[in-house]
């Protein structure tokens, strides 16, 4: 009995290596990239993850880690070739770094225009953006982006509204909802369960202010060596991240998948993509406003000059789509 029981062990420990090795050229046969993002479970930010769980990675020959660096280290771990590409990073950090000598590349849009949004408790009087007109309204403190917007929003509409420096989106949640700022400011996914439970709404949008939508926010990038060298495994892996795109916006299983990665309900899933991130929004093949950007970012003194068309040239290289 004791002999029999080695055998099926020796057996079945046989038909296991046998699996394995029938799965092994496959996973081995993908190239790895490692893939820094600057926020998990964000709309935005989720392509790499989906797309790689809808097997749309895989098809193209392409394996990802996805690591997930603290806020503003996305840049640095790409710039030293810790990973391969960043996602979802800040355009004017970007060319900051770039402009530092750090050797970035940008292959791609993450976000053009923000899922930004202004928002009051749901019995506040205001209803309108003009109704923002002489009253108070938050800006995060160590987001640059943050302070654009509502300087963008009072410039357009011709406002009068007092701006408030706020340590951040809970913060200024917490400051709204006791009555001692009039309108806050945040981007979704941030409160939009709140807005789902009624507790706030939402008056201005990011799609409302012309300066906002302009813009290519945010972006993927890698390091200019890694470009050269695997200029073919970026070109499928853009390709790749472009049919992920288009995936999100027509499969309902997207949702699902999204529900799952964020901890969030499939309505407010939903909500978030239709409300606050129109498919344009993520398209990956154009970087646009970098001229206002850098106005701005010289303002802000975040650059000391504007780059010239040659380094803007050498700084986005996006790779073209398969036909």
């Amino acid at each position: 009995m004791k002999r029999r029981g080695k055998m099926n062990r020796v057996a079945g420990g046989a038909a296991i290596l046998a699996a394995l090795c029938a799965v092994m050229p496959q996973a081995s046969g993908a190239d790895l990239l490692k893939v820094a993002s600057a926020q998990r479970g964000t709309w935005e930010s989720a392509a790499p993850e989906l797309g790689q769980s809808a097997g749309i990675f895989s098809k193209h020959g392409i394996m990802l880690d996805v690591l997930y660096p603290r806020e503003g280290e996305v840049e640095s771990t790409v710039a030293s070739g810790g990973s391969d590409v960043g996602v979802d990073v800040g355009t004017i950090a970007v060319l900051r770094a770039y402009a530092k000598g750090a050797p970035l590349r940008v292959i791609g849009a993450s976000t053009t225009g923000a899922a930004t949004y202004w928002y009051v408790q749901a019995a506040s009087p205001i209803k309108t953006i003009k109704d923002i007109d002489g009253k108070t309204i938050a800006y995060w403190t160590s987001n640059a982006a943050s302070k654009y917007d509502v300087f963008d929003l009072i410039k357009q509409y011709r406002l009068k509204a007092r701006p408030i420096a706020i340590g951040g989106p809970a913060a200024t949640f917490t400051q709204v909802m006791s009555g001692r700022i009039d309108v806050g400011w945040a981007e979704a996914p941030f409160g939009v369960d709140a807005v789902e439970e009624g507790k706030i709404r939402v008056v201005a949008r990011a799609a409302d202010v012309s300066a906002i939508r302009r813009d290519t926010a945010r972006v993927l990038i890698t390091n200019a060596d890694t470009l050269q060298k695997r200029k073919d495994v970026l070109g499928r892996f853009m390709q790749a991240y472009r049919e992920t795109i288009d995936w999100m916006y027509a499969d309902p299983a997207a949702l699902k998948h999204y529900a799952e990665l964020a901890g969030v309900s499939e309505g407010i899933a939903q909500r978030l993509r239709d409300e606050f991130f129109p498919k344009d929004m993520l398209a990956p093949d154009k970087v646009v406003g970098l001229d206002a950007m850098m106005k701005d970012a010289i303002t802000s003194r975040y650059l000391q000059t504007p780059l010239s068309k040659a380094q803007l040239s050498e700084l986005v290289q996006i790779p073209a789509p398969a036909r």
